[in-house]
């Protein structure tokens, strides 16, 4: 578990890492003593999530600790500004406006379950995030925090179907491969907007 400290070093360094690639002078920069701590060097999974005035701007991440959760940071925070293929790319003007969250993640554990009710009754909302796979490929995740938006198990599982590719209803079949997962999330607490 990380502090609500190496959190808030981990969002700055989101916010600082997008500052830097628009030409922005770092508003709160992170020091290279606060990066050097043994729990940001961890091999964690990490997402990093853009909001303007409340709607998403962007969200990329890694689902397991390919690298250190500095890197991870760095590579999503750029990833999510200039690279989430649903949005246009964050421009300069708009960096001040950004709301940055970084979720750290669980190791993924796969969920059993026998037919779409019994799926309903396993997962458990605001505390799950969820990863489905289908057998040609297919895939998408939601993290914990989709629950807030989509607090009803059936509608849920609906849009993380549609999300990767799939008939809304495919998670009735039984045939979707499921794993869960938690996270600790960071908000930024000082910003100004």
């Amino acid at each position: 578990m990380l502090t609500q400290e190496q959190g808030q070093v981990l969002v700055r360094l989101a916010r600082q890492t997008i500052e830097e690639q628009v030409g922005l002078a770092p508003t709160d920069p992170v020091r290279p003593e606060e990066l050097a701590d043994p729990a940001l060097q961890q091999r964690r999974g990490v997402f990093v999530t853009l909001n303007k005035r409340g709607m998403l701007r962007g969200c990329i991440g890694s689902l397991v600790g390919v690298e250190p959760l500095v890197e991870g940071v760095r590579r999503n925070a750029i990833n999510a500004a200039f690279h989430d293929h649903r949005f246009p790319m964050v421009s300069a003007d708009e960096v001040p406006e950004l709301e940055i969250e970084v979720s750290v993640l669980t190791p993924p554990q796969p969920l059993s379950y026998g037919d779409g009710d019994d799926l309903v009754r396993r997962l458990r909302p605001r505390v799950d995030g969820v990863i489905i796979r289908a057998a040609n490929g297919a895939s998408a995740t939601f993290l914990p925090q989709v629950w807030e938006q989509l607090p009803v198990p059936e509608v849920f599982l609906s849009h993380l179907c549609r999300k990767a590719g799939l008939p809304d209803d495919f998670w009735r079949t039984g045939e979707l491969a499921v794993e869960t997962y938690q996270v600790q999330y960071f908000k930024e607490e000082h910003h100004n907007r």
